[in-house]
Parts: structure tokens; C-alpha cells; sequence
């Protein structure tokens, strides 16, 4: 089997924040760490990154000082029964394949070590699922004038179509949708497709702001339940997302995408009486950028006024001033997709349909 492991290695004195970029650009959720004679040192997982940025960790660091120093590995004559058994066991998204000489020549990818499509991979998600559907879509004008913004196609499906498709990976799910702006043009959308999904819409009366639905739900549940916008895809593991809200003890805990901004400028320092301190060249910045995805737990649902507008950073907000334990979960670039502008909306088609192999 012929196999290009060059995208997926990287050497062990490179930086985390490195690591990300080659993950975002290629795909990949796991790299084979290598020293300088290419044997293999290593594997570096989201997971790994995630621990790494929650305790503190510099993403200027080596990834060598950050990967799993003991993964699990096959020599170069691997049975297929046995690795399917490891992988799923031990929940790992590839394995290299070493040779004698503990070099890397292969790297078995999920995808291809359970190549019938039938297989489920995912563990069964008990959580329901919010989807925060009601907004205007002012960004995406004049296309919402026409649909609303849970509607607009990538590809042959609707946005929203395509985030409870996701969901539906791991189960199926009870779903709520609010829904506000051109509801009927939802909800009679959803009367034509019915069977799949199991809806119940969440009307509000009036714009209740970004999470402000919620207060219509008060009381109807009694676990940990996911909210996303209807404009974003969040290719993440779902239930290792629930997982970490559980461990971490949080009460809230928000889906977070690293995103790397370059100003292709020299930048000015100031001094107080306005003089030229220095002037930074090309900066590039990496911060942690909200998805629009949340777990949230019942008591802050408690918490979210009824029939008044209401924001997701007042809601952050408020829950803080409460003592309430409000958590981040990491991913990479390429694990988030927003559709809700008209720039990233073009760049998400073409995602798409390279995803699709279209």
C-alpha cells in the first residue's frame, strides 16, 4: 500500500503552535512525532494540544515536551482484526506502522482500517441538542431576505440539515429548535423531510438575542444539554466534548477554534506622550476564537430571564458573577466552519465540496 506519510510527521524540536497549523492544513487529529534520525519519538493528538493550552502551556514549546511518548504502534506485517480491536479499545485515530529500524513507512487512518461505511464509530450521545435558529442572519443580507439562515444550501443540503446530520452519527438525538425570523419557512421545510430527526420548535415571540430561547426551556431537562448556532459546523468529537464538560466539573463550557491572524504590516508602539517606541514587523497572532457551541448544565439554564433578550457573554457573564464554573474546549482551525458571513460562507462551499469529493 502505497502511503505519503510526509504530512502527518513532524519533528519533536518543532513548536505546538506549529503542530497546529500542519493539522489544520492537512487534517489531521494525530501526528507522528519524530527525532533527528526519523525514528519515531512520539504521537501528538488534539487531546495532547487541549491538556497542553488548559494547563498553561506555551505553544512555542516542542511538541516533543507535549506528545504521547508510549503510543500504541504495528510492525510492518499487521493484522487488520487486531488493529481494529486496538483501535477501538483504546479510542485512537491512527496507528503508525514502524519497520525495522522504528521508522514510520505507514500510518493507519481510521477511515481506512473501517472502510465499511455501516461500521458506527461513535459512542451513543446522551445529551439533547439546542440549535439556536431565530436570528435574522443580518450578515448574510440579501440572502436571508429571501431564506432564513438555518436554510442556506452547502451543497444539496441546508446548513442546519448538516449539523443535525452530526449529531445524528452518534445516535439520534432529541433535537430543539428556536426559531423566530421566517419561521414557517422552517418549520414547513422540516414537515417535508419529517422521519429523520425528532423536532420540537421552540417559538419565541419576539428576537430573544443569541441564547435567550433558552429561558423558554427552563425546567425540561434535568441533564447537561448542547447548544450550537444554526451557522456553524463543529467538527468535533461530541461525546468526548460532553466527557470533558463532566470531568472538568464545568458548568458551562464553550467550544473555542484556534485561529492564526497575520498583519501584514509593521505595527506601532506607542509611548504615553505618543512617541515611537517600536514598531513590530509582520505580527502573527493565535488566539482562541468562540464556535458557538456550548455545553451548558441545567442550574445555568435556571439562570437565562424569561421572554427577554440575552446574549451568550451575558449569559458567560452572569454565570461567572454566580460562581459558576465556565470551561473551554480547544480545537484547531480546521475542526470549525462559519457559515454566517458572506466571505466564510464562499470559503465553506469549497470546503465542502472538497470534503465531499465534489
Amino acid at each position: 500500500m502505497s502511503f505519503n506519510t510526509k504530512p502527518y510527521l513532524i519533528s519533536k524540536d518543532k513548536s505546538v503552535k506549529s503542530a497546529m497549523r500542519q493539522m489544520g492544513q492537512e487534517g489531521a487529529k494525530e501526528l507522528c512525532v519524530i527525532d533527528p534520525s526519523e525514528e519515531l519519538f512520539g504521537v501528538l493528538s488534539n487531546g495532547d494540544i487541549r491538556r497542553w493550552i488548559l494547563h498553561g502551556g506555551s505553544l512555542e514549546n516542542e511538541v516533543g515536551k507535549v506528545c504521547n511518548s508510549s503510543p500504541k504502534v504495528v510492525k510492518e506485517k499487521w493484522d487488520q482484526e487486531n488493529v481494529r480491536k486496538m483501535m477501538l479499545e483504546q479510542r485512537i485515530e491512527s496507528v503508525p506502522v514502524l519497520d525495522r529500524d522504528n521508522k514510520v513507512i505507514e500510518i493507519l487512518l481510521w477511515e481506512e482500517v473501517f472502510s465499511n461505511k455501516k461500521f458506527k464509530r461513535h459512542a451513543s450521545l446522551k445529551a439533547p441538542i439546542v440549535i439556536m435558529a431565530g436570528g435574522k442572519g443580518t450578515r448574510l443580507d440579501p440572502f436571508t431576505r429571501i431564506l432564513p439562515k438555518p436554510l442556506i444550501p452547502i451543497g444539496e443540503k441546508p446548513i442546519i440539515e448538516i449539523i443535525m446530520d452530526k449529531f445524528l452519527e452518534y445516535g439520534s438525538p432529541q433535537f430543539y429548535i428556536s426559531i423566530f425570523h421566517k419561521s414557517r419557512m422552517i418549520k414547513s421545510y422540516f414537515e417535508e423531510i419529517n422521519g429523520r430527526y425528532k423536532i420540537k420548535f421552540v417559538e419565541e415571540k419576539k428576537s430573544l438575542g443569541t441564547i435567550g430561547a433558552l429561558g423558554l426551556l427552563k425546567g425540561k431537562f434535568k441533564e447537561n444539554i448542547i447548544v450550537t448556532n444554526c451557522d456553524v459546523v463543529v467538527d468535533a468529537d461530541y461525546t468526548e466534548l460532553l466527557k470533558f464538560h463532566q470531568e472538568k466539573k464545568h458548568d458551562l463550557t464553550l467550544v473555542a477554534s484556534m485561529r492564526y491572524f497575520k498583519i501584514p504590516y509593521g505595527v506601532c508602539e506607542l509611548g504615553q506622550r505618543g512617541e515611537l517606541k517600536n514598531i513590530n514587523e509582520k505580527p502573527e497572532y493565535d488566539l482562541l476564537v468562540n464556535t458557538g457551541m456550548y455545553v451548558i448544565s441545567p442550574r445555568v439554564i435556571q439562570i437565562v430571564p424569561k421572554e427577554q433578550s440575552f446574549t451568550i457573554i451575558d449569559l458567560i457573564k452572569l454565570a461567572q458573577d454566580k460562581g459558576f464554573s465556565v470551561g473551554v474546549f480547544p480545537i484547531n482551525e480546521k475542526s470549525w466552519i462559519d457559515v454566517g458571513q458572506w466571505d466564510e460562507y464562499s470559503k465553506s462551499v469549497k470546503e465542502f465540496e472538497t470534503r465531499l469529493g465534489s
